[in-house]
C-alpha cells in the first residue's frame, strides 16, 4: 500500500489516543455528584437530539471507514445483488457511484453531524460505549487500510454486454441443450437451430396448436438476464405495431426461459437484399422511411431496439419493411439501454450507408459487407461511392455522426430523423424500361414475284451493271391499276344488285319484302350465347392460400365454407390494421377435384369484404404453393352477396377467392374492433 495512505493511518491512530485520554477524564469528573445532576437535569428533547446525533455518527463513521451500508452492499436500486459483469467486487462500485439522494459520497455532512453530538452532555456509561465503539470501528479501519485496493477494470467505450451482470454465470448456465424434434411447452416442435452462443439458442419451430411456424429463444431460467428477457418479450407483445415481428409468448417453465416470435419464411433480410450490390435510391428511401417511422412510434411508447442491424430489417413481398428483436435481442445481449434514442437513430443512419454503398460504416466487416479503411475517418456515403442521391447522403451522415461532414446538424432521435425525411422531396420510382423494338425490314409489296431460281447476268469487266429497278417499277404500276379497275368494277355491281333489289321490294304484289334478306350485321349465334342454366359443381376440399403470412388461417373452421350451411362460417385471423396495410391479401382456394368448366361463382359474407376471383395461370404445377400473381384474376367485388358470372366458361380445377379488403368486427362481438373475413357460403356452377 502506498505510504501516504500509511499516513493517514497512524494519524487517526494518534488521535484515538488523544481521545480516549479525553474520555478517560470525562470521566472521572462525572465521579462526583456535580456531573450527575448536570446528566439528570437533562431534558427529554436533549436526549432525542443525542440519539440523532449518535445514528448521524454511525453513519460518518461508515462512510470514513468505506463500509457501505449492509442493506445496500453497492448495487442499485434496479438490479439483484451481486451482478457484476467485470468480475470485481461490488464493494468497489460505490467509491464511484452516487447516493441514493442523487448527489456524491462526501465525508463533509459525516463531520458536521460528529461536532454535534460532541456538545451534547453524555453519561458515564454512554461515553464508556462510545470509546468501545471507537475502538472497535479504528481496528477495522486498520484491517481494511491494509488490505490492497480492487481495481475494477476499464470499461468499453461500446460495450456489447451489460456491465452489471455477472461474467460467472453464463459459463455455469449455458444455453440449454436442446436438439430437433424436442417440444418445447408441449406446443412448440424445434426444426431447426438458426443460431447459438454461450448464453441463448434460437430456433425455428412449428406450433403445433395452430399449425403455423414460429421463432423460439431458449436461455436458462438461472441465468443473471433471465428476468430481463422475460420483461423485454412482454413489453415488446404490448406494443401491437404490425410494423414489428410480433412477440407471441414469453414463459419461464422450470429451468427453461422461452421466448416465440413470428416467423416470415418468405420475407428476406436486408443483409440478403444487399448482397448483390447496393439500392437503388427509391427503394433505400423506402427502406430509411419506414423504418425510422416505426422504430420512432416505438420510442414514444417507451420501448427501444437498441440492437438494429441488417439482419433484424426484413422485406415481404409486398414492399412493406418490419423489424425483428424490438428490446428482446438487446435483453438476450445484455447491452445496456444507456443513451437509447441516440442508438437507434445511429443505427438507422448506418443501414442507409449501407443500402446506398455496400459497405459497412466502420472499419469492422460486419453483416457480409466490407468495412471502411480506418484511416479514412467519418465520410459521407457519396464520398464512398459516385452516383449516390445527394439527400440520402446528407441523411445517413447526420444521423450515423455526431460532427457530420460540411459543418452539417447532426440528428440524435428517431423522431428528428422521422421529421427530416418528411422534409425531403420524394423519391419517385423509376419507370420501368420498355423493350427496345427494331423496325421490321420494308419488303416492296407491289413487286411481282420473282422466279425460284433468277439466272444471275455477270457483266463483263468494263461494263456498267444494266439496270434493274425501272422495270419493277413499271410492274408495281401495272398492278395498281389492275386493282384500282378491279376494285371500281365490283363495287358499282353491288350498287346495281342492291338498287334492282329496292326497286323488286317496293312493286305491289311483290314477295321479296316477305322474305328476310341476310345482312352483313348478322352473326351467326353462339353455343355459349343460348340460354344456359348453372350447374352446381361439388367443392371436393377448401384450402387456406396465405402465402403473406406465416401459415394457415383458419384450418379448424374451412369445411364450414363450403357446407352449404350460412350459419356456419370460415374466419381468417384478425388484423390491428385492414389490408392492404398489414399484407396484400389472403384467400380461400377451392379444390374442384378434377378440371371442369366454371361458369359461375357465388359467395355469401358475414361483413362486407372485398374479393377477387382467381384461377392458376398457364404453367402453375401446384396452385396450393403459388404466389398471388401467378393466378389470373377474372373479375372483383365487394360487398355481403357477391357473384361472379363468367362470359365464358373456364375450364380449371381451382378456384381462388383472394380477399383484398377486410372489415371490423362490430362491437359486442368476439374480436370486436378487429379485422377479419367472414365466409358463410360459397358455391361453384357449371
Amino acid at each position: 500500500m502506498a505510504d501516504g495512505t500509511k499516513a493517514v493511518v497512524d494519524t487517526s491512530a494518534a488521535d484515538g489516543a488523544a481521545d480516549e485520554a479525553a474520555l478517560a477524564a470525562a470521566i472521572d469528573e462525572l465521579a462526583d455528584g456535580t456531573a450527575r445532576a448536570t446528566a439528570a437535569g437533562s431534558s427529554t428533547d436533549e436526549r432525542s437530539a443525542k440519539g440523532a446525533g449518535k445514528a448521524s455518527t454511525g453513519a460518518g463513521k461508515a462512510a470514513s471507514t468505506g463500509k457501505a451500508p449492509a442493506s445496500g452492499k453497492g448495487v442499485s436500486e434496479d438490479e439483484p445483488t451481486g451482478e457484476d459483469d467485470t468480475g470485481a467486487d461490488t464493494g468497489t462500485a460505490t467509491d464511484e457511484e452516487p447516493d441514493e439522494d442523487g448527489g456524491p459520497s462526501s465525508d463533509a455532512p459525516a463531520v458536521a453531524e460528529e461536532t454535534s453530538e460532541i456538545t451534547a452532555p453524555l453519561s458515564a456509561t454512554e461515553i464508556a460505549a462510545e470509546l468501545a465503539a471507537g475502538d472497535a470501528a479504528r481496528r477495522a479501519a486498520a484491517a481494511s487500510a491494509d488490505r490492497p485496493a480492487a481495481k475494477r477494470p476499464p470499461r468499453d467505450p461500446q460495450p456489447t454486454h451489460d456491465p452489471r451482470d455477472t461474467a460467472t454465470l453464463p459459463q455455469t448456465l449455458p444455453a440449454p441443450l436442446r436438439h430437433s424434434g424436442d417440444l418445447i411447452g408441449h406446443r412448440y416442435r424445434l426444426e431447426e437451430c438458426i443460431s447459438s452462443t454461450e448464453t441463448f439458442s434460437s430456433w425455428r419451430a412449428v406450433d403445433e396448436k395452430l399449425r403455423r411456424a414460429v421463432g423460439v429463444h431458449l436461455m436458462a431460467a438461472g441465468h443473471q438476464r433471465a428476468r430481463k428477457v422475460l420483461a423485454a418479450a412482454k413489453s415488446a407483445a404490448l406494443l401491437g405495431d404490425p410494423r414489428f415481428v410480433q412477440v407471441l409468448d414469453a414463459v419461464q417453465e422450470g429451468e427453461l426461459v422461452y421466448v416465440v416470435r413470428e416467423w416470415l419464411p418468405h420475407a428476406s433480410d436486408l443483409a440478403k437484399l444487399l448482397a448483390d450490390g447496393p439500392m437503388e435510391p427509391h427503394e433505400a428511401y423506402q427502406m430509411v422511411r419506414q423504418v425510422t417511422d416505426a422504430v420512432a412510434a416505438a420510442h414514444r411508447r417507451g420501448q427501444a431496439h437498441l440492437r438494429l442491424t441488417p439482419r433484424c430489417v426484413l422485406r415481404t413481398d409486398s414492399g412493406q419493411y418490419r423489424i425483428n428483436g424490438i428490446a428482446v435481442d438487446a435483453a438476450l445481449r445484455g447491452l445496456p439501454a444507456e443513451d437509447a434514442e441516440r442508438s437507434d437513430t445511429r443505427a438507422i443512419g448506418a443501414l442507409l450507408f449501407a443500402a446506398l454503398t455496400h459497405r459497412w460504416p466502420y472499419p469492422e466487416d460486419r453483416h457480409d459487407l466490407q468495412g471502411l479503411p480506418r484511416n479514412i475517418g467519418e465520410v459521407a456515403p457519396d464520398q464512398v461511392r459516385a452516383g449516390v442521391h445527394k439527400g440520402l447522403s446528407e441523411l445517413s451522415a447526420r444521423a450515423l455522426f455526431d460532427h457530420p461532414p460540411h459543418h452539417a446538424e447532426p440528428i440524435t432521435t428517431p423522431e428528428a430523423l422521422a421529421r427530416a425525411i418528411a422534409l425531403m422531396p420524394r423519391i419517385r420510382q423509376p419507370e420501368p424500361e420498355l423493350p427496345v423494338f427494331t423496325n421490321p425490314p420494308r419488303h416492296n409489296t407491289h413487286a411481282l414475284p420473282t422466279a425460284p431460281n433468277p439466272t444471275r447476268v455477270v457483266a463483263a469487266p468494263g461494263t456498267a451493271p444494266a439496270p434493274v429497278a425501272a422495270p419493277v417499277r413499271r410492274a408495281g404500276r401495272r398492278l395498281r391499276r389492275v386493282v384500282k379497275v378491279t376494285a371500281w368494277t365490283v363495287a358499282l355491281g353491288a350498287i346495281g344488285v342492291a338498287s334492282w333489289q329496292l326497286v323488286d321490294s317496293l312493286r305491289p304484289g311483290s314477295t321479296a319484302a316477305a322474305v328476310p334478306q341476310p345482312s352483313s350485321t348478322t352473326t351467326t349465334p353462339s353455343a355459349h350465347a343460348a340460354t344456359h342454366d348453372p350447374v352446381p359443381i361439388a367443392v371436393k376440399e377448401a384450402i387456406s392460400f396465405n402465402p403473406l403470412g406465416d401459415g394457415p388461417e383458419g384450418s379448424s373452421s374451412l369445411p364450414k365454407a363450403i357446407d352449404g350451411d350460412p350459419s356456419t362460417e370460415w374466419i381468417t385471423n384478425w388484423y390491428n390494421d385492414p389490408f392492404p396495410r398489414t399484407k396484400e391479401g389472403t384467400g380461400l382456394l377451392l379444390d374442384l377435384g378434377s378440371a371442369q368448366p366454371v361458369s359461375k361463382v357465388a359467395l355469401k359474407f358475414g361483413t362486407p369484404t372485398t374479393a377477387e376471383l382467381r384461377i392458376p395461370g398457364k404453367g402453375v404445377a401446384n396452385p396450393p404453393t403459388a404466389r398471388p400473381g401467378d393466378f389470373t384474376v377474372l373479375g372483383k367485388q365487394a360487398g355481403t352477396t357477391v357473384e361472379y358470372e363468367l362470359d365464358e366458361p373456364v375450364t380449371t380445377r381451382y378456384v381462388l377467392i383472394w380477399l383484398t379488403s377486410l372489415s371490423q368486427n362490430p362491437s359486442g362481438t368476439k374480436d370486436a374492433g378487429k379485422y377479419q373475413a367472414h365466409v358463410l357460403d360459397a358455391k361453384v356452377f357449371g
